[in-house]
């Protein structure tokens, strides 16, 4: 549906007018602040986007950077080093927790990592190759807080993605649905209010004739009943008819042309 036919189904009254109008300013805001709440989103949605690229492209080197110090410490204390690793540690040193950014009303998760407790391997590697595990477990470290960093990134955006996607769709509903709607019903009820108030002045038009119509006969009938009583005295005082008094009466009334004063 289009055009005029798109309306709502509304009495035509002047107080459904003020409510469609009320309607419509409300309709007109919530639009311009979805609009506003896209922007901002579309704006962060590309910031995180560009960290995501960034922060790809350096995961791969410090992957392998973090591969080729692993590759180092075997060859230099042994291939038993993971064992010696395993047994002194208990449980992780390295954590994550979640916490939430707002952002337009868009609740974002972020991902930070923390250091739970002391590291119990300082003396791994203490014969031999302590300097390259160190610097394995160095560059791991970082391997694991780029990881950290990109998944709280990832998250963010596909909820930033969903979250503009769902205001979109609103700011368009309201531009494209609900204001053409609203402006259309109000252009019905102003020309149905139109059409009331001509007949309104077409009935007001002829109830004032037929007032003054029957005013005319009610004058008629009086100068008529009035005419009436004057020829009756009329004839009673000269003893004439009825009718004879009447004709006095209009030779009386009739002007003569050839008298000018």
């Amino acid at each position: 549906m289009s055009g005029q036919t798109q309306r709502l189904n509304v009495v035509p009254t002047v107080t459904s007018l003020g409510a469609m109008k009320a309607r419509l300013v409300g309709a007109t805001r919530g639009h311009a602040l979805l609009k506003k709440k896209s922007d901002a989103l579309t704006v962060q949605f590309r910031q995180i986007l560009k960290k995501i690229v960034s922060t790809k492209e350096s995961m791969g080197d410090i992957i392998k950077s973090s591969s080729f110090a692993l590759t180092e410490a075997k060859y230099v204390a042994g291939d038993n080093i993971k064992h010696i690793v395993r047994e002194n540690v208990q449980s992780a040193s390295i954590k994550v927790k979640s916490r939430q950014e707002n952002i337009a009303g868009v609740k974002l998760p972020k991902f930070e990592h923390y250091i739970d407790g002391e590291t119990k391997n300082d003396l791994t590697g203490l014969a031999r190759g302590g300097q390259q595990v160190q610097a394995c477990r160095a560059a791991y470290i970082k391997s694991i807080e780029l990881l950290v960093e990109l998944a709280s990134l990832q998250t963010s955006f596909l909820t930033l993605d969903e979250a503009i996607k769902t205001t979109n769709r609103r700011v368009n509903a309201l531009e494209n649905v609900v204001k053409p709607q609203l402006e259309n019903t109000i252009s019905y009820i102003k020309g149905e209010l139109d059409e009331l108030e001509r007949e309104d002045f077409f009935r007001l038009k002829k109830i004032q004739g037929y007032k003054k119509r029957e005013l005319e006969r009610q004058r008629d009938a009086a100068k008529d009943y009035a005419d009436e009583k004057v020829a009756e005295e009329i004839s009673l005082k000269k003893g004439i008819s009825i009718h004879a008094a009447h004709n006095m009466l209009a030779q009386a009334t009739q002007k003569d042309e050839d008298i000018i004063f």
